[in-house]
């Protein structure tokens, strides 16, 4: 059975779609690719349809990573499906614990930077949207540093499912 991971930030065209991108690489690093299925989704349904910001993909190509992404809103029966759900900041996190219908559904939600040991305190992954390219560049600098701690998460998961 896959294990389902969705990455969720506000319109999902800047960070969410970043994550994702960045996951899908380290899955495909570590021969996971087919027992782990990574997408993306906003909290808001603003940007439905549209790819992602023109400054992530520009971003996620300079670094070497795929960029095919339309951005779509999260769903509440999406829990039902998921095994995790990672939120890019505190207010991501209260709004999907809102959205969640169970308390089960609650406990799938973790903050991205929880995975990053370095991170300290700061849990947020800021939103670039209204700032130029270096906003673009510290953003995926924080999403690699806590995809490799995610990436240790998810193995271990699926090792305890296996036994």
């Amino acid at each position: 059975m896959t294990y389902r991971v969705c990455f969720v930030c506000t319109g999902n065209i800047c960070r969410s779609p970043m994550a994702e991108s960045v996951f899908r690489a380290r899955l495909a690093e570590a021969g996971l690719e087919n027992a782990v299925a990574a997408d993306s989704a906003g909290t808001g349904s603003w940007h439905e349809g549209e790819r992602a910001d023109p400054r992530t993909v520009s971003v996620l190509a300079e670094h070497g990573y795929d960029s095919e992404h339309v951005a779509r809103q999260f769903q509440p029966s999406w829990f039902a499906r998921l095994d995790l759900v990672i939120a890019l900041d505190a207010g991501h996190l209260g709004a999907l614990r809102r959205l969640a219908p169970t308390e089960e559904d609650a406990r799938k939600i973790r903050l991205l930077r929880s995975y990053d040991p370095a991170a300290g305190a700061d849990l947020d992954v800021p939103d670039p949207y209204y700032g130029g390219s270096e906003g673009f560049e510290e953003c995926l600098e924080m999403v690699e540093a806590a995809s490799a701690g995610l990436l240790t998460a998810v193995r271990e998961e699926l090792e305890g499912r296996a036994a």
